[in-house]
């Protein structure tokens, strides 16, 4: 069984995709074309956040958002163990200590409940991860980390088009950041992420960081990397955007058949629960044994 049928969604898509990428070789704008700008725009619209910043990877939103935060060595980053390394590691290349908090084990997210206890002085941000494409309890967490001046970051990385207590998935937080790897819900032909926020002062820090802390061409103003998304990539983003929404529905679909033969089965598995306050865009369909 294929993790991601992209052949089969490729054919599908196939005319419009083609289309999109044809016309990025025929302007030849291949770093910061105009389908980056495009992409941004399409995206903010779909989470309702003020801005968009396309990035290289999931992983270098992450990093970015947290070079945004204007994070100090030894400043501490709560999130969660059960998570893929990325997570951990741009805390880490941030110069910063990862602090964990324990899942809930229905869902696999961090338990909002345990994260009071785990703030200390040093404690700047929140990182909860959005794991398997259901959003983590943020209502919970933005409201300890307002009580404490945190910076919350969601990594979305698995949930784009998930909706949690009444809003988007990357629009939830001071900062949201999701991937384009190939296999997520929306994904690119290649590497690919964005990073979301509705202030401004962190979306100018987001885009001078991407391209080597510029503010302007070799005006340099703070310390940046190499972290732009690439024209072809957002076109192919473009290109999928386009059934978006339908495909969003038929996992769902798909997410809830799954539960109700398992359920009808007997079998000894237990399923991630679901809460009433979100769905799930099933970027995987895991179970327990």
């Amino acid at each position: 069984m294929q993790f991601t049928d992209l052949k089969s969604q490729y054919a599908a898509l196939k005319t419009s995709i083609d289309a999109r990428i044809q016309r990025v070789l025929d302007h030849g704008q291949y770093i910061m074309g105009p389908e980056v700008a495009e992409m941004e725009a399409a995206l903010a619209a779909h989470t309702g956040a003020r801005h968009c910043v396309a990035v290289a990877s999931g992983t270098e939103a992450l990093l970015i958002a947290l070079m945004a935060l204007d994070l100090k060595p030894g400043d501490e980053v709560i999130t969660t163990p059960f998570t893929f390394a990325a997570t951990a590691e741009v805390i880490v290349l941030a110069g910063c200590k990862p602090v964990y908090v324990d899942i809930e084990p229905d869902t696999c997210n961090i338990d909002a409940s345990l994260i009071a206890a785990a703030i200390t002085p040093r404690t700047r941000a929140i990182m909860p991860v959005s794991l398997y494409g259901q959003v983590a309890d943020m209502a919970a967490i933005n409201a300890v980390a307002q009580a404490h001046g945190l910076a919350v970051i969601e990594d979305a990385a698995q949930s784009f088009g998930a909706s949690c207590q009444g809003g988007k998935s990357c629009n939830l937080s001071t900062l949201g950041c999701t991937s384009f790897f190939p296999s997520k819900p929306l994904g690119c032909y290649g590497d690919g992420g964005a990073l979301f926020t509705n202030d401004d002062a962190l979306a100018k820090a987001a885009r001078e960081i991407r391209v080597h802390g510029q503010s302007s061409r070799y005006h340099h103003t703070r310390l940046g990397l190499g972290g732009r998304m690439d024209t072809l990539q957002c076109a192919v983003v473009l290109g999928k955007l386009e059934r978006f929404d339908w495909e969003v529905q038929r996992r769902q679909a798909l997410g809830r058949r799954y539960g109700e033969l398992i359920d009808a089965s007997g079998a000894p598995v237990q399923r991630l629960a679901v809460r009433a306050d979100r769905d799930c865009v099933w970027a995987q369909y895991t179970v327990m044994v």
